[in-house]
């Protein structure tokens, strides 16, 4: 029985340490990347020499080589190797993101939407158009049901559903993708400051105005509606921050 509790001891300090051995290679890739070792487009050395520079085992860089992959800086290609997509990790930008403030997330999230808007106008198509006219009706419906918390707490699905359908237009799966990530963080961060009832209110007016813009096919009118449109929020987050400094 000693032996056998022994067997178990030794197997999981043997797990701990080969964890540890990984970690410590990702975070040398990920520095060798940054540092610029090998440019973007390049393929890195073998999982033999690393192995040898890194002095581990070429389990362990197949690991870390794996692990850096699935963050989306290495992309592995059958019979030919391991190339460098990216030198920056994915991961710590938007970690870097999510230490900005509120109106520095929402300054970028305004350009997205934007440039969005703009594609939206140029590549459009009548489902898009009718995606954003339903979801600007769902929000006028709630509005119109919750009159003391207009355009506030009550909308905040249905007008993200609705800015997303805007950027969705645009037909670029990249744009999407990062504006999904960043309109999920205004969100939070302005629950956060402005909490449940003092969300800024929902202006339908000007959402209504933005679709009108974008279905006109004028990429000029549909940024300038859009601009219209992120100003009271932009705005409100500038009021609160002064508020805010005014107090310290």
């Amino acid at each position: 029985m000693t032996g056998s509790g022994m067997t178990g001891n030794g197997g999981s300090l043997q797990a701990a340490g080969r964890r540890s051995l990984v970690d410590t290679a990702i975070d040398q890739l990920r520095e060798q990347l940054a540092g610029g070792a090998w440019p973007v487009g390049s393929r890195i050395p073998t999982e033999h020499e690393l192995a040898e520079r890194l002095q581990v085992g070429r389990n362990t860089v197949r690991e870390a080589i794996r692990v850096l992959v699935h963050a989306g800086m290495l992309v592995s290609r059958q019979g030919e190797g391991t190339f460098v997509r990216s030198t920056s990790d994915p991961a710590a930008v938007l970690r870097g993101v999510q230490r900005s403030g509120i109106r520095d997330v929402l300054e970028v999230r305004a350009a997205l939407e934007t440039e969005g808007a703009r594609l939206a106008a140029l590549r459009h198509t009548p489902e898009d158009i009718a995606r954003m006219r339903a979801a600007l009706a769902r929000e006028a419906e709630v509005i119109a049901a919750n009159p003391e918390r207009a355009g506030r707490e009550a909308t905040v699905e249905h007008d993200l559903e609705f800015h997303t359908a805007v950027v969705d237009a645009a037909h670029n799966p990249a744009l999407a993708e990062v504006y999904r990530y960043f309109g999920a963080s205004v969100r939070e961060s302005m629950r956060t400051a402005f909490g449940d009832h003092d969300m800024p209110e929902v202006a339908v007016a000007t959402h209504a105005a933005l679709v009108d813009a974008i279905e006109s096919g004028d990429p000029d009118r549909a940024e300038a509606a859009c601009r219209a449109l992120l100003a009271e929020p932009i705005a409100a987050v500038e009021q609160l921050l002064a508020t805010i400094a005014a107090r310290k």
